[in-house]
């Protein structure tokens, strides 16, 4: 039985729910909005597999490959713009929809809330598109994949790295069917936050909903904005450093604990293929970079540089240097550093308006300022 002391010692996934034969398991939700196992002990049957597929404490068989690194960027630029970097992750579902295949990615449902859903056709993959800063409930998603697995389709599964390990780690076996990618994670803020936040939103502008974007590029990819349109046709618009809910998250203040000791990273999802933002890529391929966004494409397996392959005639592409790369997106191989200001704001975020809250715990000192401006300085004389 799964026995969650800490809360470091949970990454929310599902797999042992999705694992549990007696389905005495259910994701509960705490006061910080982050779900953790609950379980029903006079139906367990002490099986353990749930603790077989937890990926905080195992790891998955994975076989050894030299890992590539390459810089992409989807020759559609109508695709790429509608995307959160470079567009490839479209190419994948493209392929894979061609081959009579199925999708798992990240969506928001109706009320905006984030989940993972699956998708057969290119119209549902467009739900997929661009970054949903919130932890997605995988919900039964692995256990739907391994049905489609098992009829023979071909499965591409996207999600956060812990997700992908935790995936691979409830399958328990090897699929040649199964495509996964690994998204590089900077860590999933609390879903109770957003819902705050979504709430301010619609008071605001006194109406509900439509559209959420986070990473818009009308000012530029590297100076990507968040947007919500609304029923009533107002719009709301920000830089990622002005909006509230972007500098909470940025500022790692209400992460899922287990976020700041991940057990995932460093290529530990056993995933086919890892995506992520290529930060930085205008100094080492300065030729390339055109700021509507490029994307880092890690293929991790022999299984991924086929699937590479089959979708490069799409793509402009550059091999890159992988320790580069690395040291521009250092969430590929270690978390983030804990906010020593966490405890202090989950203490008052419900008390007070949440707004205020975060703005609270995210301004910047003055010693901070001068750092800045050091650190500035340096990254200008580097150049």
């Amino acid at each position: 039985m799964i026995n969650i002391l800490k809360k470091q010692e949970c990454s929310g996934c599902y797999a042992c729910t999705n694992i549990c034969p007696k389905e005495c398991i259910r994701m509960k939700s705490d006061n910080e909005g982050f779900w953790y196992p609950d379980i029903d002990k006079d139906t367990c049957i002490n099986c353990e597999l749930c603790e077989k597929v937890c990926p905080v404490i195992n790891n998955p068989n994975k076989a050894e490959n030299k890992i590539n690194a390459y810089a992409c960027k989807n020759k559609d630029n109508k695709s790429r713009n509608a995307s959160s970097s470079g567009g490839v992750f479209s190419l994948l579902c493209d392929y894979v929809i061609s081959k009579n295949g199925v999708v798992f990615g990240v969506a928001f449902d109706e009320n905006f809330n984030v989940k993972h859903m699956h998708a057969e056709t290119l119209e549902e993959c467009e739900k997929f598109k661009g970054s949903k800063y919130i932890q997605s409930k995988i919900g039964s998603t692995y256990k739907q994949a391994k049905e489609f697995l098992d009829n023979k389709r071909i499965v591409l599964f996207s999600g956060t790295q812990c997700q992908i390990k935790g995936l691979n780690l409830y399958l328990r076996k090897s699929y040649d069917n199964l495509i996964s990618i690994d998204i590089v994670c900077h860590g999933v803020p609390s879903p109770k936050v957003f819902r705050m936040y979504k709430e301010i939103l619609v008071e605001k502008y006194k109406s509900d909903i439509k559209e959420v974007r986070f990473r818009d590029k009308v000012n530029g990819w590297k100076e990507f904005s968040c947007i919500a349109e609304f029923k009533n046709g107002k719009m709301y618009s920000k830089s990622a450093k002005e909006d509230i809910y972007m500098k909470g998250f940025l500022k790692d203040l209400y992460l899922r604990p287990s976020c700041y000791e991940c057990k995932a990273k460093n290529f530990l999802s056993a995933s086919d293929i890892s995506l992520a933002d290529y930060w930085g890529v205008e100094n080492i391929h300065p030729e390339f970079d055109d700021d509507k966004g490029t994307s880092l494409v890690l293929v991790n397996s022999r299984k991924g540089e086929v699937m590479f392959r089959k979708i490069s005639s799409s793509m402009d592409i550059i091999k890159t240097n992988l320790d580069y790369a690395i040291s521009c997106n250092p969430c590929i191989v270690g978390p983030v550093k804990y906010n020593p200001k966490r405890e202090q704001f989950f203490s008052e975020y419900n008390k007070k308006n949440i707004e205020k809250t975060i703005q609270k715990y995210t301004k910047v000192t003055p010693i901070q300022k001068i750092k800045g401006k050091i650190f500035g300085i340096l990254r200008y004389i580097n150049k």
